[in-house]
């Protein structure tokens, strides 16, 4: 069944035969499309081509069409720099911020296969920055430069719309724990989390607290197991207070119960604060679990150039 993007991608193909029936890819190297933050154009060092979307661009895999075109949408000419740049990009789609996430970032990381680049529209980009960068934000990272809107045309007939606008039945449904709290107990999941974290640790959690709009968490001093340091001092150690940014209000299950659980707990440094990505109860039980934490001595995780940029 063609995914929401592909289906768009049929309305706009009509008008785009009149556009390209005389091009091949292989008579141009640059793209069309020009706007005022672009008023010369993009200009590549490599001619355009068609590829596969690799099973391995977890991003973009399954998002309803198999071809791509390289250099992207985003200036990338490899496939290697795109795994690269999208893959910190993934943990954003399980937090269902907006039913338009995938699309959007799909038709710039993989762009499907034309001869005329197709680009999102404005109203597009807004609607998933305005859902997704106050999650973004729990995390210390703010929405990119790269993908600021005003970089987009306004709508028109040869751009991707926003598929969800009023269609409620379709919508994914955002989830209203905080997104620390918000994982699946799932070994991928959590490896995720661990290569985009700064620290992870196995503790207990003394107390939280409300400060500020953010929750506190005080952890406790004893019993704990250092599974990955990253920019952690042992003085940080001595006295680990972590924040859940703007997360006041929204419910955590994971903190029911603090005396008697233990926690997978992963953070990483803004400024002079220590922010929670991923937090899990410790279930003895779980395979899922015991398989990422071994996982965790050996694993190499993939070189980000900046999560989510």
């Amino acid at each position: 069944m063609a995914g929401p993007l592909s289906q768009a991608l049929l309305v706009l193909m009509h008008g785009l035969v009149l556009l390209t029936c005389s091009f091949s890819s292989e008579e141009y190297d640059y793209y069309s499309w020009q706007s005022d933050n672009f008023p010369n154009g993009r200009f590549y060092s490599s001619r355009q081509q068609c590829v596969d979307i690799p099973a391995d661009l977890r991003l973009c895999h399954g998002v309803g069409y198999k071809r791509m075109r390289l250099p992207n949408l985003l200036e990338h000419e490899t496939l290697s720099e795109v795994r690269q740049q999208a893959g910190s990009w993934v943990p954003l789609l399980a937090k269902r911020c907006h039913g338009d996430t995938q699309v959007f970032l799909c038709s710039l990381f993989a762009p499907v296969c034309l001869d005329q680049p197709i680009y999102p529209c404005r109203s597009l980009c807004e609607a998933v920055r305005d859902s997704c960068a106050p999650v973004m934000e729990t995390y210390g990272f703010p929405w990119p430069e790269m993908l600021q809107c005003e970089k987009f045309p306004m709508d028109n007939d040869l751009c991707i719309p926003t598929q969800f606008a009023g269609n409620h039945a379709t919508q994914i449904q955002a989830s209203k724990a905080c997104p620390p709290c918000d994982n699946e107990l799932k070994t991928d999941t959590i490896m995720e989390h661990f290569c985009a974290s700064d620290f992870v640790l196995k503790m207990k959690i003394k107390e939280v607290k409300k400060e500020k709009g953010d929750r506190k968490l005080i952890l406790a001093q004893k019993k704990k197991k250092v599974l990955k340091m990253g920019v952690l001092h042992k003085k940080d150690l001595k006295k680990l207070v972590l924040y859940i940014k703007n997360g006041a209000d929204c419910p955590c299950s994971q903190l029911d119960g603090l005396a008697s659980n233990s926690y997978l707990i992963m953070g990483r440094r803004v400024e002079q604060q220590l922010l929670l990505m991923a937090i899990y109860k410790w279930d003895k039980r779980s395979k899922e679990l015991k398989y990422a934490v071994k996982r965790m001595k050996s694993h190499q995780c993939p070189t980000y150039h900046t999560v989510f940029q």
